[in-house]
């Protein structure tokens, strides 16, 4: 083989390789992310069905605003795309439910910090 054979045959090589793990990275670093965007919707909802009943249970005038904004939120994280990753919306919807969540958070006066509530591999950020 001549010098640029062996420089050719090297690059073909070292670009598959470079596939290879690029492919391999991507998928692990897609998996992780995926868990922690899916912990954190299932926190939401937990969060929004435990306040619903409770609002409902105690039904003043002073539950109704909390009570509507908790109904979209859960209506939110209802239609939220979860089986297709690829959707262009992805992060608009996850930007709205963060909001809608907050403002749960300040009617009821509760705060939004919950990382010392939350056992997860990564960390909650609301």
């Amino acid at each position: 083989m001549t010098p640029i054979r062996y420089h050719i045959h090297g690059y073909d090589e070292g670009f598959e390789e470079g596939k290879r793990q690029g492919w391999h990275e991507g998928r692990n670093h897609g998996r992780i992310h995926g868990g922690k965007l899916s912990a954190e919707v299932s926190f939401y909802r937990g969060f929004a069905l435990t306040w619903k009943y409770l609002l409902q249970m105690n039904m003043d005038s002073k539950a109704r605003k909390p009570l509507k904004i908790l109904e979209a939120l859960t209506g939110m994280i209802q239609t939220f795309p979860l089986e297709d990753p690829q959707n262009q919306e992805l992060e608009e919807n996850m930007k709205q439910i963060r909001a809608k969540f907050r403002q749960v958070c300040s009617l009821l006066h509760i705060s939004t910090d919950f990382n010392g509530y939350v056992n997860s591999p990564g960390q909650l950020s609301f």
